[in-house]
């Protein structure tokens, strides 16, 4: 190659480096919509693809949701309710189920995997706990079916509930009775499908006043795991790693995971002083740069993890503390909570070509943080 770069060699180097810099930050959300304000599909969809979110997880297989996601690229998991899965333990049901709420929409919605109820072991109901393994293996069957199976995958999110021991990380364990009965199949079907492990890990549930800071990634001593003989900085690791133990106890430790949900409110009642625009710009800032950095867990080195925060929106209509309706990144009108380091900053280049001389004036891509 020349000294010096010509403008067409600038061009195609500038959209390798704009191709990179889009896909190598990127974040996954959460997107509910129990709000009497919130916007369109289509609008949200378009205004999805100006920030670095490359995924989200619904929470049912609404059909004017997957529409208004045709032809966005964004990777889409669609949801199987709680009180479906029941019927969905007769493979007709499983193909049907899929013949209406897959079929028509791909491949021009890039549907990526169907999540089966959430946290059905932490329901304590034994008769859909022991429902969901099968209606797992129906739909990945009515998948195989439509030859869908290689692109969509079949799982189902847990709370940090399944566990019966979980610090430090080293000794992690799932719950008795559910880790040889349900668990060990579940994990078996996962991983003979290569489909991840959902969990749900929620420092803000877990924190006390002493861990607070350890919980937000904020500066901290760190906990220390005497078996391993590793500190960990932050509860988000130190969840996962729990979980990883667990399921290496099974043998299941080359099995992937995937946080299906996470985050911090921003506003809270009186009685939760913790719950802030403070508190919940350091958790997910710096829980986007984590997933960023790809850099994993102590016990899970270098993995990459699709992290899906929690939520896209708040959402006024949900029930229960002022911090459930408070969880959202943007409000309803899709302006920012706070600014966590998700946009896409404008990107301003100009090119001047003056005698086989290129000069690239701006190059920022993203807004720095």
């Amino acid at each position: 190659m020349g000294r010096e770069l010509g403008s067409r060699g600038l061009f195609i180097l500038l959209a390798s480096v704009l191709c990179i810099s889009f896909t190598a930050e990127a974040i996954g959300v959460n997107y509910g919509r129990m709000g009497d304000n919130l916007p369109p599909p289509s609008e949200v969809a378009k205004f999805l693809q100006t920030t670095m979110i490359d995924k989200v997880k619904l929470f049912d297989a609404d059909p004017s949701v997957l529409q208004a996601f045709a032809n966005t690229n964004i990777g889409v998991v669609v949801a199987v309710a709680n009180d479906q899965i029941a019927a969905l333990n007769k493979l007709p049901a499983a193909q049907d189920w899929v013949k209406k709420n897959v079929v028509p929409f791909v491949p021009a919605t890039n549907i990526i995997a169907i999540s089966v109820g959430n946290e059905i072991l932490s329901t304590g109901n034994k008769v859909l706990i022991s429902q969901l393994v099968p209606a797992m293996q129906n739909l990945h069957t009515a998948l195989v079916g439509a030859s869908l199976d290689k692109q969509i995958k079949v799982s189902t999110p847990h709370s940090l509930g399944i566990l019966s021991a979980s610090e430090p990380p080293s000794i992690g364990r799932f719950r008795r009775g559910y880790d040889r009965v349900i668990l060990k199949p579940l994990l078996d079907f996962l991983r003979t499908t290569g489909a991840p492990f959902m969990i749900n890990p929620y420092p803000y549930f877990g924190y006390t006043d002493k861990t607070l800071d350890y919980a937000l990634f904020k500066p901290n001593p760190g906990v220390f795991d005497n078996n391993t003989g590793i500190t960990y900085t932050n509860m988000f690791q130190a969840q996962l790693d729990a979980v990883y133990s667990a399921m290496k106890l099974l043998g299941f430790s080359d099995v992937d995971v995937v946080v299906a949900e996470t985050g911090w409110p921003s506003v809270g009642d009186l009685d939760q002083p913790a719950v802030n625009v403070e508190n919940a710009l350091s958790y997910n800032g710096n829980l986007i740069k984590l997933a960023n950095a790809n850099a994993g867990t102590p016990l899970m080195p270098n993995k990459t993890f699709d992290t899906y925060i929690f939520s896209l929106f708040n959402e006024d209509l949900k029930p229960g503390p002022t911090a459930e309706r408070n969880f959202g990144l943007f409000k309803p009108d899709m302006t920012m909570v706070y600014d966590a380091g998700i946009m896409k900053s404008e990107v301003m280049v100009r090119v001047y070509t003056r005698q086989h001389s290129v000069q690239l004036t701006s190059r920022k891509i993203f807004k720095a943080r």
